[in-house]
């Protein structure tokens, strides 16, 4: 019997912390005793180039080492790449879609070509601005996929985060959680 693993493509640009986004969410998991793995897809691509990220999560151990092309949950951290690159090719059936976006998720559906209720927004950029003074929507997008998923648990993420990054300072890992747990809250899809 084939073992079911979650499969998590992030889509976004350089900068916006897209290989961060996946490997932390996959290291929140371990937290929680999964089998993970995060990684990204780029070259020498500079600042503001699409790139992508994956994640897979399991609750037994994940022997497939390639990238993504199916995935169940798509993760989009630039809103302006869902008119240039295909974020949702290769979508399972049913899969879901999380975007950075402030728009109403069934108008986002319609653009896509997806069902309505397969789309989540979150404004990851507004939640980054406030919460840690720089349009940085990885972190809120962390929180709002948990939400999302519910594989991984908040106290997961932000335990990850304390790890991570307590060497820099209490308030980046502050702003951080705050973030997570912001998006959390107010990611919504077309039917919630």
């Amino acid at each position: 019997m084939p073992v079911k693993i979650l499969e998590i493509r992030w889509h976004g640009r350089g900068g916006q912390g897209v290989k961060t986004a996946a490997m932390l969410f996959a290291e929140a998991a371990i937290e929680g005793g999964k089998h993970v793995q995060g990684f990204s897809d780029y070259g020498p691509e500079r600042s503001g180039a699409p790139i992508q990220g994956f994640t897979r999560l399991s609750d037994n151990p994940i022997h497939l080492h390639n990238f993504i092309t199916d995935p169940d949950v798509v993760v989009v951290l630039d809103p302006t790449l869902l008119g240039t690159v295909g974020v949702t090719e290769g979508l399972k059936k049913g899969g879901k879609v999380l975007v950075n976006s402030s728009h109403d998720p069934a108008e986002l559906a319609a653009k896509l070509g997806v069902d309505k209720g397969q789309v989540f927004v979150v404004d990851a950029k507004k939640i980054s601005l406030e919460t840690m003074g720089r349009d940085m929507p990885n972190s809120p997008m962390m929180g709002a996929l948990v939400k999302v998923v519910g594989l991984v648990e908040l106290p997961w993420i932000n335990q990850t985060f304390e790890k991570k990054f307590s060497a820099k300072s209490e308030k980046v890992v502050a702003d951080n959680v705050a973030a997570v747990k912001r998006a959390y809250d107010e990611v919504h899809g077309a039917a919630s």
